[in-house]
C-alpha cells in the first residue's frame, strides 16, 4: 500500500507592490488583504499547506517605491510566506539596500546562482528544507543573467550565465542531499515561462525536480505545462489571483503520485479579508496619499499604453514631452517603463508616479543617421513583434516617423521633422541611463561607437522629475496624434 500524504501549495509571483484591491465592474477584485484571506483559510481547512512567492515582490507601486521596499517587507511579513526567491526588481532599489532588506524578513529568501564575481561566494541561501507533517519539502530558487540586467551596472554582481548553467546548480544543490529523504523537491524560478520548459528539458531525472513554480513572464495559465514530466506553473501578476496545487506525495518513492492545480480568483466570493494586514497597509497609504494627491494636469481624454511592443498614443505623449524639457531631437523611451494600461483624464502625481516609477538618470548622446536607421532597424527585429513582457520596445518623440515594411524587414522612409534622414546627419538623442548602458543588448549598437560621436552627457539626475515639471507646466496635455511607426504588414 503506497504511502501518500496530501501536499497544498499555494504560489503567487510579480506582486509588485500590488496592495490594494481594484474595482472591476462593480466588483472589488484582488487585494493583498483578501489574498491574505485566501492563504489564512487554506491554511485553517488544509493540513499541510505551503505558500510561495516567485520573486518581484518589489516596484509598481507607490507604497512601495515612497517606502524603498521596507512598507513591502513589513507587508509581506504579515502575509508570512513560507519561502521567497529572488525577481529582478528585488534589485531596484541596490544590492546593498536588498541585503539590508533581507534582513527585515522574517521569511526565508533564496537564490542558488546570484554571487560575487570576486571569489564565487553566493549572496543568498541557495535553498530553503521545509518539514511538514513527517515530509522534507526541499526548495530552490534560480535566476538568470539575462533576466538580472539591472545587477550588470553593479559591476561585482553575476549569475549563472544560461539555462544549461542554472541546471547543473540545481542538480549541485540536489546531489547534496542525496542522501537525506527529501520527499519533495520545487524550483522557484523568476526566468520566464519559456524559459521554465528550457529548464525543465535540462534537469537530469534523477536529480528529482517534482514541479516549477515561476515568474516573470506574468503568464496565466489555465492548466500547468509539463515538459520532462515536471509541471511548470505561473499565477500571471499581481494579487488578482493565486495558484493552487493539491498534491499526493509518494513518501516511499519520493514523487507525484497524483496532483490538481487551478488559478483562483481573489475576489470577495471566496477569499475573506484580512483586517490586521489592512490596518498596516492603510498606514502607509494615508503617507502617500497625502504626499502625492495633488493634480499635476489634466488630458482631454484618457490616454493608453495597452502592451509594451507597439507605438501607444501615452507613449508618444510621454516621449515628447521629455523632448520639449530637455530640448533635444529626440526621445527614446523604454516602453516597459511605462507601468500602467492607461493615464487620466486627471493626472495626480500619486496616478503620474505609479504609471512610472523608475527613478533613474537621463543621458543624451550623439547618433549619426546611419547609426539611427540601425538603431530603429533592429527595434524592429521579427522577434520583438512577440506578445511578451519583457520585449525591449521604444516609444519616440514628435517629428520622427518611420515606415517599416515588416515582411522583408526593411525600412521604407524614416524622417525627422518631415525631412528623410541622411547617413551623416547628427541627432542629440536622450534616454533612460539603464537602457543607454544597455544600448548594444537592447538597440544593437555598441555604447563604444557611440562615445565616438562625442561624450554622452547625464542631462537629468531623474527621469521622472523631467515629465512632472512638464506636466505641472501645463494645464492641458494634449497627445499631438502624430504617428511615429507605420508597419507596413
Amino acid at each position: 500500500m503506497k504511502n501518500l500524504k496530501k501536499l497544498t501549495i499555494l504560489h503567487s509571483n510579480d506582486l509588485h507592490g500590488d496592495f490594494l484591491a481594484e474595482q472591476v465592474d462593480e466588483n472589488l477584485i484582488g487585494g493583498v488583504s483578501r489574498l491574505s484571506g485566501y492563504v489564512n483559510k487554506v491554511r485553517n481547512e488544509e493540513k499541510n499547506v505551503i505558500y510561495t512567492i516567485s520573486g518581484d515582490m518589489f516596484r509598481g507601486s507607490l507604497i512601495d517605491s515612497e517606502f524603498q521596499g521596507i512598507s513591502t517587507i513589513e507587508i509581506m511579513n504579515l502575509l508570512a510566506p513560507d519561502v521567497v526567491t529572488l525577481g529582478n526588481h528585488e534589485v531596484d532599489y541596490g544590492l546593498a539596500h536588498l541585503l539590508f532588506i533581507e534582513k527585515c524578513a522574517t521569511f526565508p529568501i533564496i537564490n542558488a546562482n546570484m554571487y560575487l564575481k570576486l571569489n564565487g561566494v553566493r549572496l543568498f541561501r541557495s535553498h530553503f528544507i521545509k518539514e511538514i507533517d513527517g515530509m522534507r519539502v526541499l526548495f530552490i530558487g534560480i535566476l538568470t543573467q539575462d533576466v538580472l540586467a539591472s545587477t550588470k551596472n553593479e559591476g561585482l554582481i553575476g549569475t549563472m550565465v544560461d539555462i544549461n548553467d542554472a541546471a547543473q546548480e540545481v542538480g549541485k544543490i540536489c546531489d547534496a542531499y542525496r542522501t537525506t529523504d527529501i520527499d519533495f523537491t520545487v524550483l522557484l524560478t523568476h526566468i520566464g515561462f519559456e524559459e521554465d520548459k528550457k529548464l525543465a528539458a535540462a534537469l537530469d531525472p534523477a536529480w528529482g525536480v517534482d514541479i516549477i513554480i515561476g515568474g516573470h513572464s506574468h503568464t496565466l495559465l489555465s492548466e500547468p505545462c509539463e515538459v520532462a514530466g515536471i509541471p511548470i506553473v505561473q499565477a500571471a501578476i499581481g494579487t488578482d489571483q493565486i495558484g493552487r496545487f493539491d498534491i499526493m506525495v509518494d513518501a516511499d518513492n519520493n514523487c507525484i503520485d497524483s496532483y490538481t492545480w487551478q488559478c483562483i480568483p481573489i475576489t470577495a466570493d471566496n477569499c475573506p479579508r484580512d483586517t490586521a494586514l489592512e490596518e498596516v497597509i492603510n498606514k502607509y497609504k494615508d503617507v502617500t496619499d497625502k504626499k502625492y494627491g495633488r493634480i499635476l494636469t489634466r488630458f482631454p481624454r484618457a490616454y493608453t499604453h495597452p502592451r509594451r511592443n507597439m507605438e501607444t498614443e501615452l507613449g508618444d505623449l510621454m516621449a515628447e514631452g521629455m523632448r520639449e524639457q530637455l530640448g533635444v531631437d529626440l526621445v527614446l523611451l523604454a516602453s516597459g517603463s511605462i507601468r500602467k494600461p492607461a493615464l487620466g483624464p486627471i493626472v495626480t502625481l500619486k496616478d503620474y508616479m505609479e504609471i512610472f516609477p523608475f527613478g533613474d538618470p537621463v543621458y543624451s548622446f550623439i547618433l549619426t543617421g546611419e547609426q539611427l536607421r540601425r538603431v530603429v532597424k533592429y527595434m524592429l527585429r521579427e522577434e520583438s513583434f512577440l506578445d511578451s513582457e519583457h520585449n525591449e520596445w521604444y516609444q519616440f518623440s514628435r517629428g520622427f516617423c518611420c515606415e517599416f515594411d515588416r515582411p522583408t524587414h526593411s525600412i521604407l522612409s524614416l524622417r525627422m521633422n518631415g525631412r528623410e534622414v541622411e547617413d551623416g546627419d547628427r541627432f542629440t538623442v536622450a534616454m533612460q541611463r539603464y537602457h543607454f548602458l544597455s544600448i548594444g543588448e537592447f538597440l544593437g549598437i555598441p555604447r563604444e561607437e557611440i562615445e565616438k560621436n562625442g561624450q554622452p552627457l547625464e542631462v537629468a539626475t531623474k527621469c521622472p522629475n523631467v515629465l512632472e515639471e512638464y506636466f505641472t507646466s501645463h494645464e492641458l496635455v494634449k497627445y499631438d496624434g502624430e504617428p511615429r511607426l507605420i508597419i507596413r504588414e
